[in-house]
């Protein structure tokens, strides 16, 4: 659809219109409004459980299977977060006997024992070496037939290689390996192994969001033969004890986004504001971090809004106003805005406004400046395209690649959402991240990529700005269907990126923070996995949210 706008001559300007559908949710969380969490008798169990699963993990023999599949299962429901001291102790005391571990008579030939070891430390960020795998390999470096048979051990190798870094070449075979054997595997499987396979070639453990993840996990584990039923009952306590925040923190939102009626203003953009909460949760989802949530999510309805007036509606000159307003940062400039930009553009400054008055009370208020200077970066970044959509550039992958990790909204992202993380929002922190290092400019550039993959077609239906896809099909002369497959192998490359960064920045950046950007990526590998979820949120992440943010777990 197409949108009409007449300017001070007789010249007539065409806005091209996204044509999105409207919110699918409306006012629903605002039935939460009198939500007050767990009881008294539910807190009482929860402390209970939560005991007895601490126990359960401390008196697991050090160094054992037992004490490693604690640990996963720990991990995989979502509740590690409650024992992390814990987790660090025994990680740490694995890696210092990690050698003789893998070298002992049970666990050499054991493939399912020394991948799970590699991957749960290299998770925690210790480099481990990948030659461990050599033993299952041929002379001709190919891995052995033999090992088809153990369904459990191809798993747990397939889970250990999504964790690789670059020149890991046993670790690529690995990839291809068990995910040709695992997908001719399946269809003779059953139960909760078949269920196992089947979730980790959707979403390895590297890719699922936690929150999903755990989930759907429960309902795995609920049918394992060793399920320890104290920790699963903790679990599913812990998951809906969780949801009722959130679903507090949702009509919060909601109430502010209904009291600001953009919608009204900019009716041409995506009204996303429950989806924007779901990316947020996707980045933790921990009692904690409720104040980064709420403040990041409302940041991102103006990026979301701000996307669509430069995809779509602004004009060039619009857009050359806009653009010069943000870089300034000044409600005088508002003035030469048109007056739907003009409301937007006074909404956002007050939004930082409020932020800027919260951290004021912890004397942080200044680490606003952070967030303010991202957003900036990232109307540039919009800009850009803008630009090259008017003047039929397409640009080079290298070009495409560079403005994108900025375009994503990432480095956004992961500075406000630093603003509400207490302690760990420190000035090195922020500085760390303005200096926009690799671990987050592959973050960016997957979520870039992986969202062109999937909405591709229908931007250039549209008539949008050229996408990826388009750049690598224009500079190197290939069919879009190659495109897409070189693509994905960049996509590939980006993550050992990402991997390589985790473990090279974990002596000296707080995990807490490098997992921002791992997480991060997780969501965009979710909501761009089979379509762009985030546009058309009335399909599969419709039946997700639900799931996460309004139907609890029976107990």
């Amino acid at each position: 659809m197409e949108s009409f706008t007449q300017t001070a001559a007789t010249e007539v300007i065409t806005s091209r219109i996204g044509n999105h559908h409207p919110s699918v949710w409306g006012a629903h969380f605002l039935a939460y409004a009198e939500l007050t969490g767990a009881n008294e008798q539910e807190e009482k169990q929860h402390a209970n459980l939560k005991e007895e699963v601490r126990k359960t993990l401390v008196m697991s023999p050090s160094k054992s299977i037992q004490k490693l599949e604690m640990i996963n299962t720990i991990q995989r429901l979502g509740v590690d977060y409650h024992f992390e001291h814990e987790i660090q102790e025994s990680l740490s005391y694995l890696y210092e006997g990690y050698e003789e571990w893998i070298g002992e008579v049970d666990n050499v030939d054991n493939l399912y024992v020394v991948a799970l070891s590699f991957r749960l430390l290299r998770v925690q960020g210790y480099y481990v070496s990948c030659d461990a795998f050599r033993k299952f390999t041929d002379e001709q470096g190919n891995y052995k037939e033999a090992l088809v048979r153990d369904v459990q051990g191809m798993l747990s190798l397939y889970e250990a290689s999504q964790f690789r870094v670059h020149d890991e070449q046993i670790l690529d075979e690995a990839v291809n390996f068990t995910t040709t054997q695992l997908k001719l595997i399946l269809p003779n499987l059953n139960n909760s192994l078949a269920q196992q396979v089947s979730s980790a070639l959707k979403f390895s453990i590297r890719d699922g969001m936690v929150r999903l993840e755990a989930w759907r996990y429960i309902s795995i584990y609920k049918e394992d033969k060793s399920c320890n039923q104290v920790l699963l009952n903790f679990a599913k306590l812990d998951f809906n004890i969780l949801q009722m925040l959130h679903k507090k923190e949702l009509c919060d939102i909601t109430r502010w986004w209904k009291e600001l009626e953009l919608v009204k203003v900019v009716p041409y953009a995506r009204d996303r504001v429950v989806e924007l909460y779901f990316w947020c949760l996707g980045i933790y989802f921990e009692p904690q971090y409720s104040v980064s949530r709420k403040t990041l999510t409302k940041v991102l309805s103006f990026c979301s809004i701000m996307d669509d007036t430069y995809d779509t509606y602004g004009t060039l000159d619009e857009l050359t106003l806009l653009t010069n307003a943000i870089e300034r940062w000044n409600i005088d400039v508002s003035e030469q805005l048109p007056p739907f930009m003009k409301i937007t553009y006074h909404a956002l400054l007050d939004v930082y406004n409020e932020i800027e008055k919260e951290l004021t009370n912890e004397n942080k208020s200044f680490f606003v400046n952070y967030s303010i200077n991202e957003m900036k970066k990232l109307l540039k970044a919009y800009f850009q395209e803008t630009k090259w959509y008017h003047v039929k550039i397409v640009p080079k992958m290298e070009q495409y690649v560079k403005n994108g990790a900025l375009s994503s909204t990432y480095h956004l992202l992961a500075t406000t959402f630093l603003l509400g993380m207490g302690d760990v929002a420190t000035k090195d922190a922020f500085d760390w991240i303005a200096t926009e290092p690799p671990i987050l400019v592959a973050s960016g550039i997957i979520a870039r990529l992986l969202n062109d993959l999937v909405s591709h077609e229908i931007e250039q239906e549209r008539g949008d700005a050229a996408s990826g896809i388009e750049s690598y099909m224009n500079e190197y002369g290939v069919t879009k269907e190659k495109a897409h497959m070189e693509i994905r192998k960049i996509i590939a490359n980006y993550w050992k990126d990402l991997n390589e960064d985790y473990l090279k920045h974990i002596v000296v950046i707080p995990r807490v923070l490098l997992m921002v950007m791992l997480n991060l990526t997780r969501t965009a590998e979710f909501v761009y996995k089979d379509e762009d979820a985030y546009s058309f949120s009335n399909n599969n992440l419709k039946d997700v949210i639900s799931m996460l943010l309004i139907h609890p777990i029976i107990t």
